[in-house]
């Protein structure tokens, strides 16, 4: 189930490095009707506020899930799940209805003009890029990773391997040298180790 581990932490990885590399692309093209019909580009982090903090988490996710143990593993699963349900909405969102919403932060920025009603009148039109729809796709994958993770997790080898693990783990050696001992001591009270 090693296999398993390493799709699980590849699918987060993943998710998460397009997640962040999509926060600088730009979403959308805002046309202003301010005469010179000037255009801004609207990128990820100013469409959805949550991509880029949410994207590094997942990250973080991805790194820790290949070292922690079996309780951890639900945990992270968990929480990637959620990373993943909240991008992932925010993101189908823009794809479908497209707010001026999305466009406000960068409108305010270029024109010092605030208010949703305010930014709706400046605004003549708008265009998606792809990188939402691709953004979409990324959280599609770190869901399938999250659900894969809680499905599995329980059947992954241990992360510590054979050469960290204490005595109490070891398997029972009847050779070892304080088993000699203990039998030399029952033949000096006269019992006999083989009976």
């Amino acid at each position: 189930m090693r296999r398993a581990r390493s799709l699980s932490v590849v699918g987060m990885l993943l998710a998460g490095a397009i997640g962040v590399i999509s926060s600088t692309q730009t979403w959308i093209d805002v046309t202003l009707a301010d005469g010179a019909q000037q255009t801004l580009a609207v990128p990820g982090s100013d469409a959805v506020p949550v991509l880029t903090p949410l994207s590094l988490a997942a990250l973080a996710l991805g790194a820790a899930l290949s070292i922690v143990g079996p309780v951890l593993r639900y945990v992270l699963g968990a929480i990637a799940l959620a990373i993943a349900a909240a991008v992932g909405v925010a993101t189908a969102l823009v794809l479908l209805t497209l707010p001026v919403s999305a466009t406000a932060a960068t409108v305010t920025e270029a024109t010092g003009i605030s208010g949703a009603d305010a930014v709706a009148d400046l605004v003549a039109s708008m265009s998606l890029t792809p990188w939402p729809a691709v953004t979409l796709l990324a959280e599609l994958i770190l869901a399938a990773a999250a659900v894969f993770t809680l499905v599995t997790a329980r059947n992954w080898p241990g992360s510590a391997g054979r050469k960290y693990r204490t005595a109490a783990d070891a398997p029972a050696d009847a050779s070892r040298p304080h088993d000699a001992i203990d039998s030399w001591d029952d033949l000096s009270r006269g019992d006999d180790p083989t009976a």
